[in-house]
């Protein structure tokens, strides 16, 4: 018998969110997110699709109200479609939503819809042809703005553009990509880069551009005024003079967001990671392929796992990662 059907940590928050991934693979080599030339992991190593059902289940079972689908880029995975028509169905869960960098939107959206899908992340770092492509290595931009349209036809409750914006790369874009959101009636959430795994296309500290100087460039053309919006992620949001959507920031160096924290990340591989910045976890595809039909196993983990759960991250873009695993196998 569970003594508790909630995950609490020591320092008294409870976790209500969590991030799912359910492959480390991509069809973009994005240059803040992994290496030109990725290995990723061998087939066996990657949770099933009913092992994430499983887990997923366990989760709303113990409190979680909101998952979020992830990668590397997950509608390439095959089966995905199913796979969140079955979380989707689960009892308790309030909102099941995705991050996807677009690629496969076009043909995807509709039947994202259809399954359950409440709202949708999209990856878009700048508006420029020749430049996406140079950050995504391989990405084509309008593919994407194809599925951003398509996106919205398919009536999702709400559509969120996040950009990743890098100095002397796409920071003299932030203010066209606002623009663009007003435009089309989405959100943005502006994010400083995650000191995550070692890559080799630049420098993360000469590349470092902050969220204050973002959102001072932003006001040099924009009124903005903090919101009380919350989405139950990290995200500080700002409404826009003049129109009804907003833009947040998304701040792990110059905001550290870690006191309210309520999240837990599952990677590919089935670890959950307590901590987005810190190697605190827990193999959670050893418990699942343990106890393949005890969800009770599963669900003591949980608990478990909330004592070591760490207070907060400490990044320092200065150093070289101690974070060696890419937010492709963590999960964007």
């Amino acid at each position: 018998m569970m003594s508790t059907n909630k995950l609490i940590d020591k320092f008294g928050r409870q976790v209500t969110y969590v991030r799912i991934s359910v492959t480390d693979r991509c069809d973009f080599r994005c240059v803040y997110c992994m290496s030109e030339d990725m290995e990723f992991l061998p087939r066996e190593q990657v949770l099933t699709l009913e092992e994430i059902l499983s887990l997923s289940k366990a989760f709303v079972e113990m409190g979680v109200t909101k998952i979020r689908i992830t990668g590397g880029e997950p509608l390439v995975r095959n089966g995905i479609v199913k796979l969140l028509g079955d979380i989707a169905k689960l009892d308790g869960l309030d909102e099941l939503v995705i991050t996807t960098n677009g690629s496969q939107l076009a043909k995807l959206a509709q039947p994202l819809k259809d399954a359950g899908v409440k709202r949708i992340n999209v990856s878009l770092d700048t508006l420029g042809a020749a430049k996406f492509n140079k950050i995504t290595r391989v990405g084509q931009l309008d593919g994407v703005l194809a599925g951003i349209q398509a996106a919205k036809k398919a009536g999702f409750d709400k559509i969120k553009l996040n950009a990743v914006i890098l100095k002397n790369r796409n920071e003299d874009e932030v203010n066209d990509l606002v623009q663009f959101a007003m435009d089309e009636g989405l959100d943005i959430s502006f994010i400083e880069e995650m000191p995550m795994g070692v890559i080799d296309s630049h420098s993360r500290e000469e590349a470092y551009y902050s969220s204050d100087q973002i959102k001072h460039d932003i006001e040099k053309a924009y009124d903005l005024t903090a919101s009380n919006k919350k989405t139950g992620g990290p995200a500080n949001y700002y409404e826009v003079g003049g129109y009804t959507n907003n833009v947040g920031f998304i701040s792990p160096h110059s905001h550290n967001f870690c006191e309210t924290c309520n999240r837990v990340r599952v990677t590919a591989s089935g670890l959950l990671l307590l901590c987005l910045g810190q190697e605190h976890s827990m193999d959670f595809k050893r418990i699942l392929r343990a106890n393949p039909t005890d969800l009770n196993k599963v669900k003591e983990a949980l608990v478990e796992s909330m004592k070591i759960k760490p207070k907060g991250h400490d990044f320092d873009i200065s150093e070289k990662p101690v974070i060696f695993r890419h937010m492709s196998v963590t999960g964007g």
